[in-house]
């Protein structure tokens, strides 16, 4: 079982080239469900990502491949950010 707070310890890697996206910021729960639907990443420092939307990316939970112990690996192909998206383009 993990705490919110071990997640934002971690940093944010894409298995395909190992880039690194950010650290943890949030998670967004499902309410009706319960479930974890995505982890939401800050690129920069986590206090300048909570007021720079812009700087947020929005990673779904299935596109999680491994929660390590220093880094979550991601695929990088699904993330989004949905203050970057542009108009008439949708997800």
């Amino acid at each position: 079982m993990l705490k919110i707070s071990e997640f934002q310890s971690k940093d944010i890697i894409t298995i395909h080239d190992g880039k690194r996206l950010g650290t943890a910021l949030d998670l967004e729960i499902d309410t009706a469900t319960g479930k974890v639907v995505s982890l939401i990443v800050t690129g920069t420092g986590k206090l300048t990502g909570l007021f720079n939307k812009e700087e947020q990316t929005i990673i779904p939970w299935n596109q999680i491949i491994k929660i390590g112990a220093d880094v979550i690996l991601v695929n990088p192909g699904t993330a989004i950010n949905p203050f970057k998206i542009e108009p008439g383009k949708g997800f």
